[in-house]
């Protein structure tokens, strides 16, 4: 047998068998899937349609003009550009297209939920090109707005990039586009995470208040791993220059040529969004998510903001005195996946973080409603409190040298794998598209 070809077969049984709970994680349908696996991928299309810089592209343009059109009705945008790569990509165009290099940028650090690309310092392009100035959130893990715009006032930054990977609550667009308008700033909104939810009409809307939307496909979007640039009627207000800008900053400024397979892909995942079926499957995920975490603090877990308002969720585990990387292996291992991540004001570095980060998009595409929630729950609470009574108080302290040694024993431990029988038996129930 051809070696990826069983491996990929592999990767497929992983997914049936286990659950996915990275919030940025998705089950893409079939359609979505075909059209990235077509013949779509063999085209070359440098250029925009109607202006390529090669031959036969007439089928290119038709599908690249759909996905466009299908975008700005979704969205009530007045441009969009569907080439970007992916979502750091798509931020790093818009700041090519923006600003220079050495101008004042802003965003959310990422200990509080923000994304590297939002101007994260020193390893970042965004942190190295740009001079970023970042803010964070209080101890509850909440944005105070005031102390935003206080900071706005004080630095003047030329451009805010906001957006979430690791933030519960619902961003206040309308107040941050009134402190971005106050220093005549741009405001970029990355809604990547919750692209879906704002098409289905559970999350609020940037497009009124700021001037670029970006966004990845996947996700709460259900679609391929790409992205979109998006410019609002603010924007064009602001600058009527601003889609040409954006699109020379795509294509030639960053990128060469589109992938026109996910192009289609993008396509196909708009299609989709544009139903009713879809409205109500993103209040579903909302309405999973808010269980969920009602589930695991009423089990004792300590949930950062006090719980969500949207798919994600952020566990903080240092009032139990473990690592997210401790509890995110036995999750693994008793087949529930979810990331280790950063809590605000962590002390703990960003590898051995002291959170995890858990979701419910991909537990609703497969059908999953509140009692699985519940269910849900219990399995987690009960993984947490084995590993609690596994870890020696002196352990940890040694995070590195622990996790070395409480690796090789997971595959071994009975009461993880008894979980693990639990976890398949309800994803037979409900298997993925």
């Amino acid at each position: 047998m051809n070696k990826i070809s069983d491996l990929i077969k592999q990767e497929k049984k992983r997914q049936e068998e286990t659950l996915m709970m990275i919030p940025s994680e998705n089950y893409a349908s079939r359609q979505v899937r075909a059209a990235v696996g077509s013949v779509l991928m063999n085209k070359y299309s440098e250029g925009y349609a109607e202006r390529r810089y090669y031959q036969g592209n007439k089928v290119i343009d038709e599908i690249e003009n759909f996905a466009i059109e299908k975008a700005k009705k979704l969205f009530g945008v007045e441009h969009v550009n569907v080439q970007p790569y992916s979502g750091s990509p798509a931020n790093a165009e818009v700041l090519f297209a923006l600003v220079n290099q050495g101008d004042k940028i802003m965003g959310l650090k990422l200990s509080s939920g923000g994304h590297l690309t939002h101007g994260h310092p020193d390893i970042t392009f965004s942190g190295r090109f740009y001079k970023s100035v970042q803010f964070g959130t209080e101890d509850n893990g909440i944005i105070d707005y005031d102390e935003v715009e206080e900071l706005v006032k004080i630095e003047k930054p030329k451009l805010l990039i906001i957006g979430t990977t690791a933030y519960p609550l619902v961003l206040d667009w309308k107040r941050l586009g009134s402190i971005a308008d106050s220093i005549g700033a741009w405001l970029v909104a990355d809604i990547s995470h919750v692209s879906g939810l704002v098409l289905a009409g559970v999350y609020p809307s940037p497009v009124p208040f700021c001037h670029i939307v970006t966004t990845t496909t996947h996700k709460t979007l259900r679609g391929p791993r790409g992205a979109m640039i998006m410019v609002t009627k603010k924007g064009v207000k602001k600058d009527p220059e601003i889609a040409s800008k954006i699109d020379r900053a795509v294509f030639p400024g960053l990128q060469g040529g589109p992938h026109n397979n996910t192009t289609a892909g993008i396509a196909q995942a708009l299609i989709e969004a544009d139903s009713s079926e879809f409205k109500k499957y993103g209040k579903q995920i909302v309405v999973n998510a808010k269980v969920l975490a009602k589930e695991l603090k009423k089990g004792g877990l300590t949930i950062v903001t006090g719980g969500t308002e949207c798919h994600l969720i952020v566990v903080d585990l240092r009032p139990l005195g473990l690592s997210g990387n401790v509890v995110a292996e036995a999750l693994e291992t008793s087949g529930i996946i979810v990331n280790r991540n950063s809590v605000p004001n962590d002390p703990a570095p960003p590898f051995y973080p002291s959170g995890i980060r858990l979701g419910t998009p991909g537990l609703t595409t497969r059908g999953m409603g509140e009692k699985e929630m519940v269910v849900v729950a219990s399995m987690i609470l009960r993984v947490v409190d084995h590993v609690k009574d596994q870890v020696l108080p002196e352990e940890k302290e040694k995070r590195v040298e622990f996790m070395k040694s409480f690796r090789k024993g997971l595959a071994k431990d009975k009461f993880l794998q008894s979980i693990a029988f639990e976890v398949k038996s309800l994803c037979k129930k409900f298997p993925p598209v």
